[in-house]
């Protein structure tokens, strides 16, 4: 059974940063691309960063473009989300997916607040 499961996630101060983690299974992780999304209260839920298979190759949303960064570990089967720089606007619960296989875990939540 395809499963994500989100870690890492909490309150930060504007500035600070957080890692979040997904631990993937019930594929074989290496051969996916995989993604990170996030849902703010009241808005759709929205891509914010992908990642190869190989993690050779990452894209970004705009509006976190060089303050996050998408990593892999295709050992671990785990895709990692370090995020620098948080703005409140940052504020959401956290997912992570391969776009076409599995179903959505329960995320984590993220909060960027003084």
């Amino acid at each position: 059974q395809v499963q994500f499961v989100e870690s890492g996630g909490g309150l930060v101060q504007p500035g600070g940063s957080l890692r979040l983690s997904c631990a993937a299974s019930g594929f074989i992780f290496r051969s996916y691309a995989m993604n990170w999304y996030r849902q703010a209260p009241g808005k759709e839920r929205e891509l914010v960063a992908g990642i190869s298979s190989t993690g050779g190759t990452t894209n970004y949303a705009d509006s976190v473009k060089g303050r996050f960064t998408i990593s892999r570990d295709n050992v671990k089967n785990t895709v990692y989300l370090q995020m620098n720089s948080l703005k409140p606007e940052d504020t959401a619960v956290y997912y992570c997916k391969q776009p076409i296989i599995g179903r959505w875990g329960q995320g984590t939540q993220v909060t960027v607040s003084s």
